[in-house]
C-alpha cells in the first residue's frame, strides 16, 4: 500500500490541472467587465505608457554645470557719492559668475567712517541709558555699532540717552529712498550658460545653441518660440516672468528663483532634449510684506587720507537675488520595465475579473445560483477494491480517476 501511494503521488506531479470557467450570461455583470478592461487598458496604454513613458529606464542623477555673466551699466548721483558708473564689477555680487549671485538695485552710503568715540543709534534698544551706570564699560552693544565706553549722552537729566561707543563713526544711516537708485538695472542682461550630464547614458548637452556663428550670442536675446536656445535673459524680464514689477521689487530688494529643467526622450536623440524655464519669487514678499521681506546685505570699501588715517565707506545695498537652480530626468528604451509594466497590466486585468467575481456572487439578485454554479463540494471517498470510491456519508460513488479515453465515443 505504502508503495501504491508513493507511486500514485510521483505519478500526480506530471498531471495539469487548469481552472474551470463558468460562463454567466448576465448583460448587466458582462458591461461592467468590458469597462473595467477598457479602463486599465486605457491606463496602461495611455498613462503608464505614452505619458510616463514606462517602457524606459529612467536616470534623475543629473550632474550640472552653471556660469552667469551680467553686462550693462548704469549712472547714478547721490549727494555722499555724487557721480558715480556702476559696471558688473561693482554691481554683481559675486562676481565670479556663480550660480547664485545678486544685482545691487538700490543703497544707503555711509561715507568716511573712522575708528572713534560717537553716540550709539537711538533705535539699538541695548544703547539706551539715563545713567552712566546703565553703560558698562568694554560690552559690546548687542545688535549696536561698538563698545561702551561708560558714559551715557543724552540732552537733558530727565530724558533717555545713549550710551558712548567706540566703533566706526558716523554710525550707519537709516534714511530709506523712495525710488531705487539703480531702476534702470532692468535694462541689464545675464548670461546663464548650463551644461547637463546623465552619467548612466553618457550624455551631455548645453543650453547654448550649437553654431558657428560667432555673432549669435551677441545679437540674440531668450525667446520661448524663436530663440529657445538664446540663454541671454534682460533682469526686467525675469523679474516680469515670475509675475512682479522689477521697479517695486527693486526698491527693498528680493529674492527670484530660476528653475532650468530638463526632461529628455533619450530615443529621440539631441531634439528629445531641451531646457526649460521658470521663474518664481523666492522671499516672503511674494506672498505679503512682512520684517523678512526683501533683501540686503552691506559691504565696506576701506582707504588712507595723505595723514595715513583709516577711514571706510559703508554701504548697505539692497538688491535682488537670483537663484539658479537645475534638475531633471533621462530615459531610454529597456526592455526590463517594459517587461515589467506589461506585467503589471496583466495583473491589474486579473484584479478587474476578481472585481466583476465579487459584484456577481455577492451582489446580484441571483448571486447564490451563481455561487452554486461557480463552487463545487468536493467530499472524501474510500477506495474499494474495484477502484472506485464511495463518499463516507452516502452510498455515491466516483471514479477514483477520468482518463480521457473514458470521454471517447466509445466508451
Amino acid at each position: 500500500m505504502a508503495e501504491d501511494s508513493w507511486k500514485s503521488f510521483f505519478l500526480s506531479v506530471f498531471d495539469y490541472k487548469t481552472e474551470k470557467y463558468v460562463i454567466a450570461q448576465n448583460k448587466k455583470v458582462g458591461i461592467l467587465y468590458r469597462v473595467v478592461q477598457l479602463a486599465i487598458l486605457g491606463y496602461i496604454v495611455g498613462w503608464v505608457f505614452i505619458t510616463k513613458k514606462g517602457y524606459q529606464e529612467t536616470e534623475e542623477s543629473i550632474q550640472s554645470s552653471v556660469v552667469t555673466k551680467l553686462k550693462g551699466v548704469v549712472l547714478t548721483n547721490t549727494s555722499d557719492s555724487s557721480l558715480h558708473l556702476w559696471g558688473p564689477e561693482d554691481y554683481v555680487i559675486p562676481s565670479r559668475g556663480e550660480r547664485v549671485f545678486a544685482v545691487v538695485t538700490n543703497f544707503i552710503e555711509t561715507p568716511n567712517q573712522k575708528l572713534t568715540y560717537c553716540a550709539e543709534s537711538p533705535r539699538v534698544r541695548d544703547g539706551w541709558c539715563r545713567t552712566n551706570e546703565d553703560c558698562i564699560p568694554d560690552t559690546e552693544v548687542i545688535a549696536g555699532h561698538g563698545i561702551k565706553t561708560g558714559r551715557c549722552l543724552k540732552t537733558g537729566p530727565n530724558t533717555t540717552g545713549t550710551c558712548e561707543i567706540f566703533g566706526w563713526c558716523p554710525i550707519e544711516r537709516s534714511r530709506k529712498a523712495e525710488k531705487p537708485l539703480l531702476g534702470k538695472a532692468a535694462n541689464f542682461t545675464v548670461y546663464i550658460k548650463n551644461t547637463i550630464r546623465f552619467p548612466k547614458f553618457e550624455f551631455s548637452k548645453s543650453n547654448v545653441l550649437d553654431t558657428e556663428d560667432d555673432s549669435y550670442l551677441k545679437n540674440c536675446s531668450y525667446n520661448k518660440i524663436s530663440h529657445p536656445y538664446c540663454p541671454i535673459f534682460r533682469l526686467g524680464d525675469l523679474v516680469h516672468w515670475a509675475g512682479h514689477d522689477f521697479h517695486e521689487m527693486a526698491l527693498l530688494g528680493g529674492s527670484i528663483g530660476v528653475l532650468i529643467e530638463w526632461n529628455c526622450d533619450l530615443d529621440k536623440g539631441f531634439s528629445g532634449c531641451d531646457p526649460h524655464y521658470s521663474f518664481i519669487r523666492l522671499d516672503a514678499a511674494s506672498v505679503n510684506k512682512t520684517v523678512t521681506s526683501g533683501y540686503n546685505f552691506r559691504y565696506v570699501k576701506y582707504f588712507r587720507d595723505a595723514t595715513g588715517a583709516e577711514f571706510r565707506n559703508l554701504t548697505k545695498a539692497y538688491g535682488i537675488r537670483f537663484d539658479i537652480m537645475v534638475n531633471g530626468k533621462a530615459g531610454k528604451f529597456n526592455i526590463i520595465p517594459t517587461i515589467i509594466n506589461v506585467g503589471s497590466g496583466l495583473a491589474l486585468m486579473g484584479a478587474g475579473a476578481f472585481f466583476c467575481d465579487l459584484v456577481l456572487l455577492y451582489m446580484m439578485k441571483k448571486s447564490t445560483f451563481y455561487r452554486a454554479r461557480k463552487f463545487e463540494s468536493a467530499k472524501n471517498c474510500k477506495t474499494n477494491g474495484e477502484g472506485v470510491r464511495k463518499e463516507e456519508k452516502s452510498n455515491k460513488c466516483l471514479p477514483e480517476r477520468v482518463q480521457l479515453t473514458d470521454l471517447s465515443p466509445e466508451s
